[in-house]
């Protein structure tokens, strides 16, 4: 993927490129970096560039081979796949910390998209895998991050196989809080950039089911909507209780 994919598709500003001062980050701690030391994150830091990418703008084309891979350390984007029959599928969504290009250079064959304006730190992939090789730690955080992605896809096919929609759309919400406070970002309100179609494109449901979903939620007191892209957990727990299944099997009980 050459420089001008990293474009909007619609009249934006363009995406910019820049060096970046690794010891500024404000982020460092959550990223595949967090734990390297002075001479490692220098090596690090003469490999990468940042590039800031508007919302709406493709950051990887679908099965397109990429000569780069990754960090997020602003913003939200999703990870989506087009089905033949032109639906799509949400794989999940990336947050600052999360690393996109591990494995091969078509990128897991997905697509990624910001949903807001994104930071990314960017490095050439034949750079990185030689960084790799000289920093072993490197390698290793890596390796958890892919452990924790695949943590998420287990999760996700739990989600799509055997939860009802409440369950799924608690899931979701609790899911995203919980990923947000870990890394100290705000979560209340919770933000959704997504839009409802990108929620129920990857919890497998309409666009109307999701909206009544929450609307329910709403109704009950468990949440309360803040706009459009947010929303407040005013119930956490039956929300958890919800999310595992525990709140259906006391009602079957009853």
């Amino acid at each position: 993927m050459n420089d001008s994919r990293l474009l909007p598709s619609s009249g934006q500003p363009p995406t910019s490129c820049s060096r970046v001062d690794c010891d500024a980050c404000d982020v460092r701690a959550l990223t595949f970096c967090g734990d390297l030391g002075h001479d490692a994150m220098s090596a690090v830091a003469s490999i990468v560039s940042r590039i800031e990418v508007p919302a709406h703008a493709l950051l990887a084309e679908e099965g397109e081979r990429s000569p780069y891979v990754y960090n997020v350390t602003a913003g939200t984007a999703k990870l989506y796949k087009s089905l033949p029959d032109g639906r799509t599928q949400v794989l999940g969504f990336l947050l600052p910390g999360d690393f996109l290009g591990l494995g091969d250079d078509r990128l897991g064959g997905l697509a990624a998209e910001s949903l807001t304006r994104v930071s990314v730190c960017r490095f050439r992939r034949r750079d990185f895998e030689n960084l790799q090789e000289r920093i072993p730690v490197l390698g290793r955080r890596l390796l958890s991050l892919a452990q924790d992605e695949i943590a998420r896809s287990r999760e996700q096919m739990l989600l799509l196989g055997r939860k009802s929609a409440r369950e799924r759309l608690a899931s979701f919400l609790l899911g995203l809080y919980d990923r947000l406070e870990a890394r100290g970002e705000a979560n209340d309100p919770l933000p959704l950039p997504m839009t409802r179609t990108d929620i129920g494109d990857y919890l497998g449901l309409t666009i109307e089911t999701v909206s009544r979903t929450l609307a329910a939620f709403k109704r009950d007191g468990i949440i309360s909507l803040d706009g459009v892209h947010a929303v407040r957990l005013l119930d956490p727990e039956r929300m958890r209780s919800l999310a595992t299944g525990d709140e259906a099997d006391r009602m079957a009980a009853c």
